[in-house]
């Protein structure tokens, strides 16, 4: 019994080790990718986390607070859509990745080098590494911003796309930016 109470932290903690820490290649140390400044580790924060292995997800509510030294997402809910990986079937040694992650709920984005998103749900593709944003999406920077139906983001192409729907078109908001002297 006494096995059983601990099995879900065990699970838990090879879960964020496991997906939110990038893959380490060889026998290169999470410090040693940490001191050369490569290390994107993802602080998450919430009033309640639930693990279901059977369904592959960990799920945070309650005003959530995910944090990456290049942003800050805030939103009521978190899904982290996981998968696994082809390798050792050892119990507790399964090797997994991120699939997808979803925020629901008043999703809040900070960019640590400016620009904020908002949006009621925002969904992250890893192996395509975009975010999708829908639900009165806004993305700004300074004074700039732009809103449509759904924003794409190409994080990886560094290019977005925003669509309209219907009579709802695209509105974007453009100030002339002032030169250095």
């Amino acid at each position: 019994m006494e096995n059983l109470k601990c099995k879900p932290f065990f699970m838990l903690m090879i879960l964020l080790f496991g997906l939110l820490l990038p893959c380490l290649a060889g026998s290169e140390t999470l410090r040693e990718r940490v001191d050369r400044g490569e290390s994107k580790e993802m602080v998450i924060k919430s009033n309640k986390l639930e693990v279901d292995d059977n369904r592959k997800v960990v799920i945070f509510t309650g005003d959530v607070d995910a944090k990456r030294e290049d942003f800050v997402i805030n939103c009521k809910k978190l899904i982290v859509f996981y998968k696994s990986l082809p390798g050792s079937k050892e119990p507790g040694k399964e090797k997994t990745e991120v699939d997808k992650i979803v925020a629901t709920g008043h999703v809040k984005i900070n960019h640590s080098q400016g620009g904020a998103a908002t949006a009621e749900k925002a969904v992250y593709y890893q192996r395509d590494e975009k975010v999708v944003l829908t639900e009165n999406p806004v993305v700004k920077k300074g004074n700039d911003f732009v809103e449509g139906d759904r924003i794409t983001i190409y994080l990886k192409e560094n290019r977005s796309v925003v669509e309209g729907s219907g009579d709802r078109k695209v509105r974007a908001i453009i100030f002339p930016k002032q030169k250095k002297k």
